[in-house]
């Protein structure tokens, strides 16, 4: 029962929290007033002086697309010298994690972002952090105005989103989340690192392991392990702890669904995500945003409804995906048991796999983590996704497969979700002889063609990286585990990185340069070519006329239309992934059962 209170808190708190954020990104772009518009608004013009910004531009699809390219290209080309610049990494890991960044993915092959020069840090990927969110947000909105617009060439400026997305939106709300993780204990400064005192002294051999079951003599120092001393044993008192700015850099690394860890653990150290509270604080943060903009659609298309709709399709297939992972996780599996590493309850029943989990979160804290981070293009971990159940891990493999619609990144996330919706409408328009209408425009093949671009492109580089990388023996070589297991890992990392997500199952060694540039390549065409799409549906719909709703038009906001939007999300990611997923974690999960 504490535990279906916990996910119900979040789940609770996570809506409550969306809705009046969801309004207030909707004023904000449409330039209306907020309690905030005293402060903010002076500033936002003067950056238009400044930049020579035209506020009331309005651009094509094509310029808008442009911008966006240009736009992210030159922080590329920034963040790839700055890291050459520090001399941290080599150039093909510089790449990578430019790409990385700038993609909204915050794929880390090496190490978190405290193994970088705090310029890097600072002027590179917090810089990032915020302007890769902004950009998804700022096309869905070209793609919003696409639906309201009629008869028009412009689709606003992607300046001007930016700028208001930025300053208006990102920096007041991770301000205060910053602030009240700080609060709670997450480390801020600017110091490199600290030595501090163990509470309770470490012996480890002359080889460098740790002897757990040696005793250590207060006075004379003397390392022994069944009364017998252990020659060239040393015993340690000290440890090296990273500093930094963490928190500044975590709070938009959740808000900003970016998820690069600033340590190599991410969010699982305790001085990123310290306790409970913590915890509940970046878990939300999550998805606050994505879910916020469901919103903010229903609000800035005059239909509430349909914000709801599209909101209630992410919703249920996040509290399904959320209670498969935390079922398959509570109820371990016999190897799990046998291994000593899950909980035995009073009766001998399995208590739950805790293998790669944090005592202070528990099973219900990680798993609605490992849920929620890989609905959103998140990537940020606060357990181990490598030591997950197989069908644990399955789901998580899943979410970023559907394309990362469920929620998804911010704004990228929900414009996936309505590209689904397209396919939906045209699909069951002809299935019972309607009109393909969505709210208000005709749905014709120029959108349905570019809508399954923008659907199809990630599953298309997920498949088709994996599949090279697969051939290459020096890629098998990086993983740690073989068979079902190590082809898991294989698959996870070119999933996540074509989702734009960044997490990882730990064991798969990609600091390569083949695989740096492969998954460099990877993260491009899964963030840019539906960027594109969506950008070109949208320029399509602005120049058409509104259909007044008929007998004959399908209902896109009733329980129906949800129903068979989660169908068409579930088919296309089933029939694109069900082979790769047979392989890896259906294979390892039967195989245990057997």
């Amino acid at each position: 029962m504490n535990t279906v209170l916990q996910y119900s808190l979040i789940l609770v708190v996570l809506v409550a929290l969306a809705i009046p954020l969801g309004r207030y990104i909707k004023k904000v772009m449409f330039g209306e007033r907020t309690l905030l518009s005293k402060v903010l608004t002076p500033c936002e013009k003067a950056l238009y002086r400044v930049l020579h910004i035209d506020e009331n531009e309005q651009m094509s699809w094509k310029k808008y697309a442009v911008s966006v390219l240009v736009f992210s290209a030159v922080g590329l080309v920034f963040l790839f010298l700055l890291q050459l610049l520090e001399g941290n990494t080599s150039w093909d890991l510089s790449f990578n994690t430019a790409v990385s960044y700038i993609t909204n993915t915050n794929w880390q092959a090496a190490g978190g972002s405290s193994s970088l020069g705090f310029l890097t840090q600072v002027l590179g990927l917090t810089v990032q952090n915020f302007v890769s969110a902004a950009v998804g947000i700022a096309v869905l909105f070209a793609l919003i105005r696409g639906f309201l617009l009629v008869k028009s060439e412009g689709l606003g400026s992607f300046w001007v989103d930016a700028t208001r997305i930025i300053l208006h939106v990102l920096l007041p709300v991770n301000l205060v989340i910053a602030l009240v993780l700080v609060g709670g204990g997450v480390m801020q400064n600017f110091k490199q690192s600290e030595t501090v005192t163990l509470l309770e002294p470490v012996a480890v051999s002359a080889e460098g392991e740790i002897l757990e079951d040696a005793v250590i003599d207060p006075d004379t120092g003397i390392v022994s392990i069944d009364g017998e001393a252990v020659s060239g044993a040393q015993v340690i008192t000290e440890q090296y702890v990273p500093m930094g700015p963490a928190a500044s850099q975590i709070a938009i690394k959740q808000t900003g669904s970016n998820g690069g860890g600033f340590t190599d653990v991410n969010s699982a150290h305790p001085l990123e995500n310290p306790n409970g509270f913590t915890n509940f604080v970046e878990l939300i943060s999550i998805l606050l945003i994505p879910a916020a903009l469901c919103f903010t659609f229903g609000s800035a298309v005059k239909n509430k409804k349909q914000g709801v709709a599209i909101f209630m399709a992410m919703f249920l297939c996040l509290v399904v995906a959320m209670g498969c992972i935390a079922v398959s996780e509570q109820s371990g599996t016999p190897q799990l048991s046998q291994d000593g590493a899950v909980l035995l309850e009073a009766e001998g029943q399995s208590g739950g796999n805790m293998e790669g989990k944090e005592s202070r979160f528990g099973i219900a804290g990680s798993s609605a983590w490992a849920a929620f981070t890989t609905a959103a293009s998140n990537g940020s971990v606060n357990a181990m996704h490598d030591s997950l159940t197989p069908l644990g891990g399955m789901v998580t493999l899943l979410l970023m497969q559907l394309g990362e619609v469920i929620f998804g990144g911010v704004g990228c996330g929900l414009y996936g979700m309505l590209a689904f919706a397209i396919l939906t409408v045209f699909i069951a328009g002809l299935m019972v002889g309607r009109t393909p209408e969505f709210l208000g425009k005709k749905i014709e093949p120029y959108e349905m063609k570019w809508a399954a671009v923008a659907c199809l492109a990630g599953p298309v580089a997920i498949l088709a990286g994996s599949g090279i990388a697969a051939l290459v023996p020096g890629v098998v070589q990086s993983l740690t585990n073989s068979g079902a297991h190590g082809f898991s890992e294989l698959l996870y990392a070119f999933t996540s990185c074509g989702a734009n997500n960044g997490s990882a199952f730990a064991g798969f060694g990609a600091n390569t340069v083949f695989l740096n540039l492969l998954l460099g390549a990877v993260m491009l065409l899964a963030r840019f070519v539906p960027m594109i799409a969506t950008l070109a549906i949208a320029g399509n719909l602005a120049g058409k006329k509104r259909l007044a709703a008929t007998a004959g038009t399908l209902s896109t906001t009733n329980a129906l239309f949800v129903f068979l939007l989660i169908l068409i999300v579930l088919l296309i990611g089933a029939l694109s992934f069900f082979p790769a997923l047979a392989l890896g974690p259906l294979a390892e999960f039967f195989g245990a059962v057997l």
